[in-house]
């Protein structure tokens, strides 16, 4: 399988994303050279993602760090980055792990303070990596036990939003165990969610797939349940940008939906869990985490390419009528089958969690 980075550096230890509101249709780059930069990224989604958030906030910080010491600015300076990227995503509890992580390794650091902030944020990117291959080993083995069901025949996964590579840095969640499959030579079939109203789906798990040469099938968010009343859906995946200490789940809006239908089909519905997704400090996701509310133009607008191969917006409602646009919902524990995370596979409960991460007892 061929593999891309969604974040890297530069020769002059800068930081390159991919800007991802281009995809499907142009891959274009962009240079972050200020925590500013970074804090944009985030905020208006050129990249987006729990894990690959949290990368470029660190590395932000990393940014900012490198500004104080050329321009020698007040240490203040370093504590305003902090907080603006602190408040770049509401949701995604990636973002103030990698936050807290790169304050920790500066608080406590004994040597260079700019290659503490590098090194430190490095770091972070190589163990995401290793984190999303672990995901796929441990949840390979629920796609080669369909296969085996169905006698080799072709196992049919649905997945809503983006967990792919691109929302990580390699392998992704969601599709670390797909790829591990294909390379198995495992047949499967993807159902791609479109994921509205961002398009996740339709421009970047189906960019993607395309990509890795993985058959899937583009779909409305609507059709899933469908699709599982007439057998047509072996399993459900999808990821998480906070998972509580009982197993609730937040992740893309229309991912309760999902787990409704898959839960009244008797079809398994899995979360892939990268371990920095976790949060365990609160319990009921319904009441405790915090729902981002985005910009109303988004559910508004639609963005393609048009009959003259240019990328455009157009307007889809009356230019009057005003637009709901939250971004995520919970999907309670209840409705999810298991949790894959890099230390393996538990129940989606706090007994389930912490008998892999027993650290949060």
């Amino acid at each position: 399988m061929s593999t891309f980075r969604t974040i890297w550096t530069t020769e002059d230890r800068y930081v390159e994303v991919i800007d991802q509101r281009k995809l499907p249709h142009l891959y274009e780059t962009v240079e972050l050279k200020t925590y500013r930069d970074a804090e944009v990224a985030i905020k208006d989604m050129t990249v987006r993602g729990a894990p690959l958030i949290g990368a470029t906030a660190a590395y932000g910080i990393y940014l900012a760090v490198r500004e104080l010491i050329e321009k020698e600015l007040e240490g203040t300076f370093l504590d305003e980055a902090f907080s603006a990227l602190r408040a770049s995503r509401p949701t995604a509890v990636n973002l103030f792990w990698a936050l807290d992580r790169m304050r920790n390794a500066l608080d406590n650091c004994q040597g260079n303070f700019l290659d503490t902030a590098w090194n430190t944020a490095n770091q972070l990117v190589e163990e995401d990596v290793e984190t999303c291959r672990l995901i796929g080993v441990h949840g390979l083995p629920f796609i080669e036990a369909l296969a085996e069901k169905k006698k080799g025949d072709v196992v049919n996964i649905l997945t809503h939003c983006n967990a792919g590579m691109l929302g990580c840095i390699e392998w992704g969640t969601i599709t670390s165990p797909i790829y591990q499959a294909v390379q198995k030579g495992i047949k499967v079939h993807v159902w791609v969610d479109e994921t509205r109203p961002r398009n996740q789906g339709s421009n970047l798990t189906a960019y993607e797939l395309t990509r890795h040469n993985v058959p899937h099938t583009l779909i409305v968010d609507n059709a899933g349940g469908h699709l599982m009343q007439h057998g047509m859906v072996d399993m459900v995946i999808v990821g998480t940008d906070r998972t509580t200490r009982n197993g609730d789940v937040a992740n893309k809006i229309g991912t309760y939906l999902k787990a409704l239908a898959a839960n009244d089909n008797n079809i398994p519905l899995y979360v892939a869990l990268p371990s920095t997704t976790l949060d365990m400090t609160i319990r009921d996701g319904l009441s405790e985490i915090p729902i981002e509310e985005r910009n109303q133009d988004e559910v508004r607008y639609m963005i393609g390419k048009n009959s003259a191969g240019a990328i455009d917006s157009v307007l889809i409602c009356p230019e009057t009528t005003p637009a709901s646009n939250y971004g995520f919902d919970v999907t309670p524990a209840r409705l999810v089958t298991k949790l894959i995370t890099e230390r393996g596979v538990c129940d989606a409960s706090e007994e389930g969690l912490l008998s892999l991460f027993p650290e949060f007892a």
